[in-house]
């Protein structure tokens, strides 16, 4: 119970500083806040798929493809035009539906059977997603039409909003729907873990002959994770297109899958926190690298010729460096590490302080003091 009240004052204090953040911070941030949290949701769902069930999937790309372009064709046209917070629902369930095609796979294959045959959605989504002309747009991809909820649109206008005197834009606005929709993701991914379900996955990750022997039907919760991670990944591909307001196919590619790995490696495997860490780390250290490559060495600025790099490529030199080091010295991430530190912390404050040994004790002055009036 002690625990539980500085850990909800720190949950409360974070929440109402996220929310002041619009307040005081310029696009770019916000815009680097915005796709961290399109990622943190999805890589919630790959950590419950391969932290949590054990599963390797490197076809997270493709999901995250379905509910951007299932949103995007579902709200907009040509497509059937639908409201767009009905497309948003749609385009999850659309991702789920085809995790749920691929679960058969999933519930039967495991290690790196399953990750090649994850590979192949790739590369057969990224060729649908190029030939596809008059879903996806083809090459050159398709415009993102706005969200809106009871007539009050995530764009720059349409109304026009101003708040304690700073005019609220689209990053403003999709800034508390990324809050709102990583808030949720955030609590059910916590509920699943913490539930039957969870502790079903961490059986079946460890031992499969252990797991069915306690009842756990193995090839049923391996499918029901790989729809349930394909579902976080469509709603990830939902906020993202908003982010980004037009979505391409080449995006959506093999280096997409692999930076979630990367994410949720770095974070730690099976932990939500983690996760969202990962995600942070990953996804901010480009667009860092890319808005400072100038005052960096050894980094080329964006459409110039010198340096060495760019900074994506630089970017990747370094998170993956990042991936050999928790490998090496913290295998659970950035979220053991950061449990160990509290830990230590801890222990520290609940250790007992020296006595200094050029004072006695009670004890022993108490007994001296005896010695001086015995006769």
């Amino acid at each position: 119970m002690s625990d539980r009240i500085p850990r909800r004052a720190g949950a409360l204090v974070l929440t109402l500083l996220l929310c002041a953040l619009p307040f005081y911070l310029d696009a770019f941030w916000l815009r680097i806040g915005l796709f961290s949290m399109a990622a943190a949701i999805g890589a919630v769902g790959l950590g419950l798929l391969s932290g949590t069930a054990g599963q390797l999937s490197l076809g997270h790309a493709f999901f995250l493809a379905v509910g951007a372009y299932g949103y995007v064709w579902l709200a907009g046209e040509p497509g059937p035009g639908l409201p767009p917070a009905l497309a948003l629902v749609l385009a999850v369930l659309l991702a789920g539906a085809a995790g749920g095609l691929f679960s058969p796979v999933a519930g039967r294959v495991r290690g790196i059977y399953l990750g090649v045959a994850t590979l192949a959605l790739v590369f057969l989504g990224h060729h649908v997603l190029l030939t596809a002309d008059s879903v996806t747009g083809g090459f050159n991809g398709r415009s993102v039409p706005p969200l809106e909820l009871g007539g009050f649109a995530f764009t720059d206008g349409d109304p026009e909003l101003t708040v304690l005197g700073v005019p609220f834009g689209a990053e403003e606005r999709l800034w508390y729907l990324g809050l709102l929709l990583s808030a949720l993701t955030w609590f059910t991914a916590r509920g699943l873990l913490r539930g039957r379900p969870g502790r079903a996955l961490t059986a079946l990750r460890d031992s499969e002959t252990a797991a069915s022997v306690m009842g756990v039907h193995v090839a049923r919760h391996r499918s029901a994770a790989f729809v349930v991670s394909s579902m976080y990944a469509g709603l990830a591909g939902v906020l993202l297109a908003l982010a980004f307001r037009r979505v391409v196919p080449d995006y959506f590619g093999l280096a997409l899958s692999v930076d979630y790995l990367a994410m949720i490696v770095i974070g730690g495997l099976g932990s939500v926190a983690g996760a969202t860490a990962g995600a942070v780390f990953v996804t901010a250290l480009p667009l860092l690298m890319t808005r400072y490559a100038d005052q960096l060495p050894l980094v080329a600025a964006p459409g110039s010729a010198e340096g060495s790099i760019g900074p994506t490529e630089a970017a990747r030199y370094l998170y993956g460096a990042a991936i050999v080091v928790v490998l090496l010295y913290a295998p659970d991430g950035l979220h053991g590490l950061a449990r160990r530190t509290r830990a230590r912390l801890r222990r520290g404050r609940s250790a007992p302080l020296p006595s200094d040994p050029a004072t006695p004790s009670r004890p022993a002055a108490s007994a001296v003091r005896a010695k001086e009036h015995t006769p």
